[in-house]
């Protein structure tokens, strides 16, 4: 009776994947949403429950695309109870390298987020109010390192952070949740191999003495959007790097230049 229907963007792999196989795993019908059909496609088969698991590839910085995902949910299983905006991109440079292109691509996604948000909540609304929305920020909208230069995408993962807050005092009285997650150091496939060294170096960089797994990201998204006393927190799940400590990054170049924070 209390089964929900969840959006989740990005979920051909990584934390999107983690964080769908999570809501299945409690029940939940899922939309998985990628930009590439054919990864999106064996995503869904890795999942199991066919009949609980619909897929919309495309990009999120295309209208089509957004409003496609809540049609999807509604057409296939009813309703909209849950949407995780984990899709992003995500490259380090120094601040002058930055292109306006790439500027721009980073804030697509903002873009993106924003609007399938909006077609969110005006699913929820029809439905008769309440719901819960979760936004994948990062751990470095909330405090810059000096060895992980990235301006460019974190004034896009910092524009979800401020969205996150506004929307929830907005929302609150319609009983739709907004709240964030706030990754630390989390190796997904945009990461690439790993040597042992670096492996190595990533969990010392971490107070907790480890670097996080999807799961530890998927179990955040997953209590979020349960907590129904809770609204408007952006959560560090970075194994204590917001809390300091001499495990905190130094910037001693672990991190892959091609990484998701």
């Amino acid at each position: 009776m209390n089964q929900k229907t969840v959006v989740v963007t990005g979920a051909g792999s990584g934390i999107g994947y983690s964080v769908a196989e999570a809501f299945l795993r409690q029940g939940d019908n899922v939309v998985l949403n990628g930009r590439t059909e054919a990864k999106l496609a064996k995503a869904a088969e890795r999942l199991g429950g066919a009949s609980r698991v619909a897929t919309v590839p495309g990009d999120i910085t295309r209208p089509e695309t957004t409003e496609e995902m809540v049609r999807a949910a509604v057409r296939r299983f009813g309703r909209l109870d849950v949407l995780v905006n984990n899709a992003g991109i995500f490259h380090t440079k120094p601040f002058t390298e930055y292109t306006v292109e790439e500027l721009d691509g980073f804030l697509a996604y903002l873009r993106g987020t924003y609007v399938l948000s909006q077609a969110a909540v005006r699913q929820m609304r029809r439905q008769g109010g309440g719901g819960a929305i979760i936004n994948i920020s990062t751990i470095l909208a909330l405090n810059g390192v000096n060895g992980i230069p990235s301006s460019a995408p974190i004034a896009a993962k910092g524009g979800i952070t401020a969205l996150t807050k506004n929307l929830s005092a907005e929302l609150a009285a319609e009983g739709i949740r907004i709240n964030a997650v706030a990754p630390g150091i989390v190796p997904t496939p945009l990461y690439g191999e790993l040597t042992d060294e670096q492996r190595n170096a990533l969990h010392a960089m971490q107070p907790l003495g480890r670097y996080g797994t999807t799961k530890d990201i998927a179990d955040a998204v997953l209590y979020l959007a349960n907590a129904s006393w809770v609204t408007g927190v952006v959560l560090p799940v970075d194994g204590g790097v917001d809390a300091g400590g001499d495990g905190a990054y130094h910037g001693d170049g672990a991190v892959p230049a091609g990484a998701a924070a």
